[in-house]
């Protein structure tokens, strides 16, 4: 990267969302640009997070771009080192390559007003450009709780997301703080290896089978002959959960009969009455994430694991301390605590219009103009934005729905001509964010019972979208110039080339 190095695009980021957005610049015509990424390889959460038994909770054909299909999903719900080779296969077949830039972490982007665009400086130098396109994604920055003690503790600690590969868990005392979706998958994985496995569980999560299976050779070459069978395999995938959306968004009483089969996977590897009350949640299900797997319940049933039932409070040497006084003495930490999501860490970097970073600017909440802008930030965009989040789908999905109005926003400014930026209203932006919230109020996100991350610090989901993909679709379609403030190069500027 040169050091006064301009572009007309930045993309921050080479998950899904980045890459994704990449080849769409690309479809667009725009090839002046480059995608900032901090790590050496491309992939996103599907490279972070290498952790034992890591894959996706959503079929294969459905979790996987509509512009690259893969007939060659091995199994019905991927691993993580298969959809990160697929993403790794996009970079190529797309020529990707040029435009990446490994190990160039954004430390800050400022908004320059006198010249309309973004001044960015990364860790391997600075660069500015007319557009951005933040895809860091809000599972990105693993969150670990400040618990007292924990420095001092002798043993082995990591997030899931950090996984220490070079470790051996053999016949180690391992404790797993958090019940989520990573630890569901970790458990049974490292329960043949450990010792003694404590399950640190603050809440429990409802968790339904995972029929996974591999995909047949003759299905992959069905695939292969005929692309056709894969689009319809995909819509097929997709119709089911648009027909689900309903329960959760409008009629949460619907899912009582999903609690009856969540409670059954849950009988059928579960027979110590007193163990089951502890793993049966007291919530709605569907309030926090659905969780799946056929493994979960049957390693937590073995003789080498322990629950216990509330969170770490204290470390006291290689003594753990939980919320309700018991105390374990544990070799390794590994925590599935989650990750920065309704307070994502990109936000201190970028600063608006006004001086502010959009960390204050959101420090009441987040809320972008259809997930995608947010008010004093100009030509700026986020993929996977507030409020784009599905509770029963494929992020995919909410993911080129935005790259669809990201496209348009180029267009937009191409038919402005000039020097040019769009800022969204305040105004606009605050429209749409009560008409989300007030969607929100029926749904089992919000009367479910539960305290998820999917809630801000407020208390305010700031997470999930309350309507079915198609829905967002119509809304992302086209960028409506009434919402957004045009803004041209000030006349008192001295413009000189960028």
């Amino acid at each position: 990267m040169t050091e006064h190095e301009h572009v007309r695009v930045a993309v921050i980021g080479s998950g899904f969302g980045g890459l994704g957005a990449a080849v769409r610049l690309r479809r667009e015509g725009v090839t002046d640009f480059v995608v900032l990424e901090r790590a050496g390889s491309v992939g996103g959460t599907w490279r972070d997070n290498s952790y034992p038994g890591c894959a996706c909770d959503v079929p294969s054909h459905l979790y996987s771009f509509s512009f690259a299909p893969n007939p060659d999903w091995p199994r019905t719900f991927s691993g993580q080192e298969h959809i990160r080779a697929y993403l790794e296969h996009v970079a190529d077949v797309f020529r990707l390559r040029p435009h990446l830039r490994f190990d160039s972490e954004v430390k800050m982007m400022t908004w320059d007003a006198d010249r309309l665009r973004w001044d960015i400086e990364t860790s391997s130098g600075r660069l500015s450009a007319d557009l951005v396109v933040s895809a860091t994604g809000p599972l990105s920055d693993p969150k670990i709780p400040d618990i007292p003690g924990l420095d001092s503790f002798p043993g082995k600690v990591f997030h899931s997301a950090r996984w220490d590969h070079d470790y051996d868990l053999r016949g180690k005392r391992v404790a797993m703080i958090g019940t989520g979706a990573s630890a569901i998958q970790i458990v049974p994985a490292i329960q043949p290896l450990a010792e003694k496995l404590t399950l640190f569980q603050r809440t429990p999560p409802w968790v339904m089978p995972r029929v996974d299976r591999p995909i047949t050779g003759f299905e992959r070459r069905l695939h292969q002959q005929l692309p056709f069978t894969t689009y319809a395999r995909r819509g097929l995938l997709w119709g089911i959960r648009e027909l689900q959306v309903q329960a959760f968004t409008k009629r949460p009483n619907e899912l009582g009969l999903v609690e009856k089969l969540a409670k059954g996977n849950m009988a059928r590897a579960i027979k110590d009455p007193a163990l089951r009350a502890k793993l049966t949640p007291d919530y709605r299900i569907g309030c926090k994430r659905i969780l799946l797997s056929s493994a979960y319940y049957p390693a937590v049933a073995q003789p080498n694991v322990d629950l216990v039932t509330s969170g770490l409070s204290e470390v006291r040497g290689s003594t753990l301390v939980a919320a309700d006084g018991s105390e374990v003495e544990a070799d390794a930490i590994v925590f599935g605590t989650g990750f920065h999501v309704t307070d994502m860490p990109i936000a201190d970097r970028v600063v608006g219009v006004d001086g502010r970073t959009l960390a204050e600017a959101w420090k009441g909440g987040m809320e972008a103009l259809r997930g995608a802008s947010a008010a004093g930030f100009p030509n700026w965009m986020t993929i996977i934005g507030p409020n784009t989040g599905l509770g029963n789908s494929s992020m995919i999905l909410m993911i080129e729905s935005q790259l669809n109005y990201m496209a348009d926003f180029v267009r937009q400014l191409d038919v402005l001509g000039g020097r040019a930026a769009l800022d969204a209203r305040p105004g606009a932006v605050h429209a749409w964010n009560r008409r989300v919230q007030e969607r929100m109020k029926r749904t089992v996100w919000n009367t479910g019972g539960c305290t998820s991350w999917y809630l801000d610090a407020n208390g305010r989901n700031t997470t999930v979208w309350p309507g079915t993909t198609t829905e967002f679709r119509r809304a992302t379609r086209r960028v409506d110039l009434a919402e957004y403030e045009v803004l041209r190069v000030p006349a008192r500027a001295e413009v000189s080339a960028p």
